[in-house]
């Protein structure tokens, strides 16, 4: 072979090695991943806040009454307060009868989920609607009537009442007392039954003349039926009305007063004593928590002043301090349990006549 030959091959052997050496590479197709597990979900939207309660209540006074209907509003006032998810309204001066169905009905066609009737002349009404909105549900004051839908709601009054009577036993001068009284019902009659048993327990000579208004809310009429007691020889006026009326006419005979519903000192400073007194707000928003829960069924409540429910005004500061602690004791009593309503009326009973009405144990039907 030539020389020529063999250079030839060289020269393509060395281009091969050249080749291999010194070639460009590819880029390599890469391989897929997993997402990491730490990745951060996609947040999740809240659930929606749940509706409001809608509570309506219905109004025999005005709320400036400065008793009945004033008290039943500061417990409103304390629902909104106290119970989430609430939304409430309310309707004034609602006269008892055929007025009152009607408002009652528009408030349940309105889709309220609660309707709360504060007087004792809406429960027919209450009953009559109630048939018609079975989802709705209806709280009664002072009441004997129940449906599924529908509850009734009271206190024990007369422990307060009783109270209120053992002071005013002890500050009249006379033994003469009046009270002004509203409707010949059963709460009106055992409240003032309660008032002349304190009134008697500590001044069996003491009696207690009442007069008959036949109004809830009328100022004039209530102060009109004070100012007959006053004139008779009564120095103390005690009352079952929804206005102070009965004490500002004991303040300008300078006697004294015991008001109801509300501490109503501040409208007869010299006269009130101290009165029977509500705080209706502790209720509504028990009902209305059970309600919202699903747990609340139908029942006839009675609180007192171990729930809170009833309680006594503050005594005023002319009441001696011997008088205050007599009260202050037999409130003890009554917060202990150790005495109450069926020991309040055990008997023996005498009707005004003096005849016996039931012996030691009978208690009075408090309905």
């Amino acid at each position: 072979m030539s020389k020529k030959f063999f250079a030839v091959v060289a020269i393509f052997a060395l281009f091969a090695f050249l080749m291999t050496s010194c070639g460009t590479t590819s880029t390599p197709t890469p391989t897929p991943t997993t997402p990491s597990s730490s990745a951060t979900p996609t947040p999740t939207p809240p659930p929606p806040p749940p509706e409001k309660t809608k509570v309506a209540f219905i109004y025999i006074g005005p709320i400036g009454d400065g008793g009945w209907t004033f008290e039943h509003d500061q417990g409103r006032l304390y629902l909104e307060k106290n119970v989430t998810n609430v939304e409430t309204t309310y309707i004034e001066s609602v006269p008892e009868g055929a007025d009152s169905t009607k408002v009652i009905r528009d408030y349940a066609q309105k889709g309220y989920d609660v309707i709360i009737t504060t007087s004792f002349g809406y429960m027919d009404p209450t009953l009559e609607v109630a048939k018609d909105f079975p989802k709705t549900i209806f709280l009664h004051c002072s009441g004997y009537k129940t449906a599924a839908n529908v509850g009734t709601y009271f206190g024990k009054i007369e422990e307060s009442r009783y109270l209120s009577g053992m002071v005013a036993g002890k500050m009249t001068k006379t033994n003469k007392l009046g009270y002004v009284a509203a409707f010949p019902i059963p709460e009106v009659i055992r409240g003032c039954n309660a008032f002349t048993l304190g009134v008697r327990a500590v001044n069996p000579e003491a009696t207690v003349s009442v007069v008959w208004t036949n109004t809830w809310y009328d100022p004039a009429k209530e102060r009109q039926a004070a100012e007959g007691l006053l004139d008779t020889g009564c120095d103390v006026i005690a009352q079952h009305q929804d206005t102070p009326g009965p004490q500002q006419a004991a303040e300008a005979r300078g006697a004294y007063g015991v008001g109801y519903d509300s501490d109503m000192s501040k409208y007869a400073p010299k006269a009130v004593l101290t009165g029977p007194i509500w705080k209706w707000g502790i209720y509504y928003a028990d009902a209305v928590k059970r309600i919202q829960a699903g747990t609340w069924k139908t029942e006839q409540y009675w609180g007192g002043m171990k729930e809170g429910m009833v309680d006594l005004a503050p005594m005023a500061s002319f009441v001696p301090a011997e008088v205050q602690k007599l009260v202050d004791d037999k409130k003890a009593e009554i917060l202990a349990g150790t005495f109450g309503e069926f020991e309040i009326f055990a008997g023996p009973l005498k009707d005004q006549n003096g005849s016996n009405q039931g012996s030691r144990g009978h208690q009075d039907d408090r309905r």
